[in-house]
């Protein structure tokens, strides 16, 4: 490997990062991960903290899975790729598809599409539900509806649907036939509300409205996240996916839960969608499946749905959608590994007692420091701080506010992820109390440092 001196000096001369501008990273140079192990990480100059940031949601396992690491590296020895495009299959592809429909099995999801990554799994789902209405008669359903402030990738369908202007404008025109209504979002909502439950049944009723506007045969499918996680952790009331779901159900429209991020446990639940006691037709799934060890996604599909493309005798039902590396066999051989030790572990508690615990800290945090505008999160693994000029007026704090809470807080023994005005923790499911204590004690030390 180069010397430091030399990664440092050459990282942005001929590499473009995702999610900022090139001048950035040319003025700004990114810290330089070269090490890992547990819930740690270490950059290139020796600093070693805890990750608060999960990787990127993904680590539940953290970065020492010997089991995960050790099926990849047998699987390469034994069969490193095949497509399972139409007359071919392999054998890991098959043992995952029955883990994931016995795992998924409360949420009602019984088939696999495997995919390279969440990305790919909202886009597949967004292909397969105008194909679904179209095998069933109903070729003008194809409008899609979400929420602003949700965020589903950046593939052009994703982009679409996301409700984020920063992931959009540039990009424009997307997908025709996309349209979103308000997100459940307490601290911030175009009705002033900020009473949770009545908030919720207001944006069910804008959903409504929408619907009725639109016309319900026109709509193929409403695509959300249980939780919204890059919009800045935004947990909705406990009955406004339930309420989603009813509305759904009742005008034929189907519904897409984006758990990219939420499924196998980040929430203290197994998913999102059985967090809120709901039943998705399809469930875009990626991240954690694998721990991040290795690119590779699945979108479930619902029996009922199944059953619709299974039984079809018009010829419509042939899909006509699918990657390279679907299902490529050394990501199955990472997930199924990943499945069985996120069972054995049973990260679920831990992520619920973590959680707690930083809740409790981050709530702390806002009693003693008035930048802190809201907390949110409650729900596992998932929390959010955002950033106030004023607490009063709610007015963002400046980006620069954040960024530097960010630095000082990686000085004092901890990384954490900068999302607009918000610090978003989403550290491994395997977090321990004492790794959660560094997390809170670096944050106190970067707000402190204002």
């Amino acid at each position: 490997m180069k010397d430091a001196n030399y990664l440092k000096a050459h990282n942005a001369r001929s590499l473009w990062h995702p999610m900022t501008a090139p001048a950035d990273s040319l003025a700004n140079p990114p810290t330089i991960i070269t090490g890992a192990s547990g819930t740690r990480i270490r950059d290139i100059d020796g600093h070693e903290v805890v990750d608060g940031v999960g990787g990127l949601w993904n680590v539940n396992l953290g970065y020492s899975c010997q089991p995960v690491k050790d099926a990849i590296a047998a699987q390469l020895d034994r069969l490193p790729y095949y497509s399972i495009f139409r007359g071919t299959s392999n054998d890991c592809v098959i043992e995952l598809a029955e883990e994931l429909r016995d795992f998924f099995a409360p949420d009602g999801l019984t088939r696999a599409f495997y995919t390279s990554g969440g990305g790919d799994s909202v886009e597949t789902a967004l292909r397969l539900a105008r194909q679904y209405h179209k095998i069933r008669g109903e070729a003008g359903r194809v409008k899609y509806l979400s929420l602003k402030k949700g965020y589903h990738g950046t593939h052009f369908g994703g982009a679409s649907v996301n409700g984020n202007a920063n992931f959009r404008t540039m990009y424009e025109p997307l997908l025709p036939g996309c349209f979103h209504i308000p997100a459940p979002y307490t601290y911030r909502n175009p009705f002033n509300e900020t009473d949770p439950a009545r908030l919720a049944q207001l944006c069910l009723a804008a959903l409504e409205d929408e619907i009725a506007f639109q016309g319900a045969g026109t709509i193929a499918a409403f695509i959300m996240e249980p939780i919204l996680g890059a919009g800045g952790v935004i947990p909705p009331h406990a009955s406004f996916m339930p309420g989603v779901a009813e509305i759904c159900r009742r005008n034929g429209i189907l519904l897409i839960a984006d758990e990219v991020i939420t499924a196998f446990g980040r929430t203290g639940a197994w998913s999102g969608s059985r967090l809120w006691g709901v039943q998705p037709d399809f469930m875009a799934t990626a991240k954690a499946i694998t721990n991040g060890y290795f690119p590779f996604g699945a979108l479930m599909i619902a029996e009922h749905v199944a059953q619709v493309f299974e039984s079809d005798e018009t010829g419509r039902a042939a899909i006509g959608h699918g990657y390279t590396y679907s299902g490529h066999p050394v990501g199955a051989a990472a997930a199924i590994a990943c499945l069985a030790e996120t069972r054995r572990l049973n990260v679920v508690d831990n992520a619920a007692a973590r959680g707690a615990q930083l809740w409790a800290g981050i709530n702390r945090l806002k009693d003693r420091f008035d930048v802190i505008g809201d907390v949110r999160g409650g729900h596992g693994l998932m929390l959010a701080l955002e950033m106030v000029a004023d607490r009063g007026t709610k007015k963002p704090a400046d980006k620069s506010v954040p960024a530097r809470v960010q630095q000082a807080a990686y000085g004092a023994g901890a990384m954490v992820r900068v999302s607009g005005p918000n610090i978003i923790l989403s550290p491994p499911l395997v977090l321990t109390e004492a790794d959660a204590d560094i997390i809170l004690s670096a944050l106190e030390t970067g707000f402190a440092s204002l």
